[in-house]
């Protein structure tokens, strides 16, 4: 946890948003310090440093607003449409197993089928899988902001299912009436505990380098017993020759880390995959879970994930 330091000494010394500063030139001269004063509290008050907006530049006043949104909704008093239609969700499906459907490329030798009766989260590109599965997921995420901005057109589209998407994807997906709006943290900065395990999606959810951790606390929120992954390979090929700009590939040939061959296929752009950060995440999970007397399972077939216990989903779905 971050310890700040509320002394009046360190207060003045704080820089305030530029967008403040004109408004102190109308303050009398003899209240500015007091003025300044209480402007810095009510923005230390506010600003919460595990919560980053990827891409956008939020001003505080915008940021304390979603503060309170969230925080009022946590504690029942929903501000919006948007959070009262969040918490509606918490423990809705409590006791009950949840489907977390991963797009790797076992989702080729496994029949989704059966699920289609259950309760089931997927995430990205799955909507390419959706003719071969013969449903939609219940529950769709995007965590990832080029996936966003690459499949805004196709994403907008999907009416079967409730989309969760943080905040600071607003500005690339269109808000639809099945869409909800949720406080997620973008930061990968190294700190003992990374990363934090979010268990009010009302209230804040935590990037953990794979868009299934979020859908992990996700499955959390609604009050899952038992989650099971199917399709999380937990497995990548990166070609030495793809073009890459900072931590970001263009691809310039089919798709081998998925179900399908335009997942990130030529022209799509993906961010290199960082196992080391997953099997962090991963880890947290499982111990949050555990705690709690829940279980996750993974009923994958093969990929390199071994975190979880394994299960044999073909045992799984016999019953259904």
């Amino acid at each position: 946890m971050v310890s700040l330091d509320y002394s009046e000494s360190v207060i003045m010394k704080r820089k305030l948003p530029d967008s403040i500063k004109p408004l102190l030139k109308l303050v009398p001269k003899g209240a500015k310090r007091s003025v300044k004063s209480a402007l810095s509290k009510f923005q230390l008050l506010f600003s919460d440093p595990y919560v980053d907006i990827v891409g956008m530049r939020f001003n505080f006043l915008k940021r304390a607003t979603l503060k309170i949104r969230y925080a009022s909704a946590r504690r029942g008093l929903s501000l919006t449409l948007n959070e009262r239609k969040i918490r509606n969700f918490h423990n809705s499906v409590k006791g009950n197993r949840i489907w977390i459907i991963g797009n790797g490329p076992s989702l080729r030798e496994t029949n989704l089928k059966p699920l289609k009766d259950e309760i089931t989260i997927g995430t990205n590109s799955i909507f390419l899988n959706y003719e071969n599965m013969g449903f939609e997921v219940t529950h769709y995420v995007v965590e990832d902001y080029l996936v966003a901005e690459d499949r805004a057109e196709e994403i907008v589209n999907l009416q079967g299912s409730t989309k969760w998407f943080g905040n600071y994807l607003k500005y690339a997906i269109p808000h639809t009436s099945n869409t909800l709006w949720s406080n997620v943290s973008v930061d990968y900065r190294t700190f003992q505990g990374w990363p934090k395990f979010g268990r009010d999606a009302g209230r804040l959810m935590f990037c953990g380098g794979t868009v299934t951790y979020l859908c992990i606390q996700l499955a959390y929120y609604l009050g899952a017993s038992e989650v099971i992954l199917v399709g999380v390979d937990h497995s990548y090929v990166v070609p030495d020759d793809e073009p890459l700009e900072g931590n970001t590939l263009t691809s310039t040939r089919d798709d081998v880390n998925h179900f399908h061959s335009d997942y990130f296929g030529k022209g799509k752009r993906w961010h290199l995959p960082r196992v080391d950060r997953m099997e962090l995440s991963y880890v947290q999970a499982e111990k949050v879970f555990k705690d709690d007397g829940r279980k996750i399972l993974n009923a994958t077939k093969g990929g390199m994930l071994e975190v979880f216990e394994r299960a044999d989903y073909d045992s799984l779905i016999k019953d259904l």
